[in-house]
């Protein structure tokens, strides 16, 4: 491979909701850890699980299932929470578990069908391996400005 090519490629970490897998850009990602439960707050948005102390940092913890618009999780000591950072401030996603560290060259991203829904929002584009689809997630979508002040 050139170093054209490799300049361009873009390292994804998947991780599974339910029965989906999707990925976030490796350079958004601050940590992974396992599950701590969250404190609750009042009036925050419903995917919104509350918030956990990490190292001296309140984020917030965003159920991932409940955001993609399934049943909220009830998570075991097997979730995990993927740090990322979103309108440069940290966020929780409370997922099923982290699968792989995926290298993707922009033209093996595929754009996402015109579907109706707003989960839609959430993923800008499809990557596709021999096994699986890997919905590419876009962060900012996932938390408005709006519902990260409310967080």
């Amino acid at each position: 491979m050139s170093e054209r090519n490799d300049e361009a490629l873009r390292e994804l970490i998947t991780f599974r909701v339910g029965e989906q897998e999707y990925g976030v850009d490796i350079t958004d990602v601050r940590e992974i850890r396992g599950w701590t439960p969250a404190t609750p707050l009042p009036k925050t948005p419903g995917f919104v699980r509350g918030v956990i102390n990490l190292r001296g940092t309140v984020l917030p913890i965003v159920d991932m299932a409940a955001r993609m618009g399934s049943d909220m999780t009830d998570p075991t000591v097997r979730h995990v929470i993927v740090v990322v950072w979103i309108h440069g401030q940290l966020v929780g996603l409370l997922v099923d578990a982290v699968c792989d560290i995926l290298p993707v060259r922009p033209d093996e991203l595929q754009a996402t069908p015109d579907l109706v829904g707003e989960a839609d929002a959430f993923v800008e584009a499809l990557f596709s391996t021999a096994e699986r689809m890997v919905g590419v997630l876009r962060l900012p979508a996932l938390l408005p400005r709006s519902e990260l002040q409310a967080a």
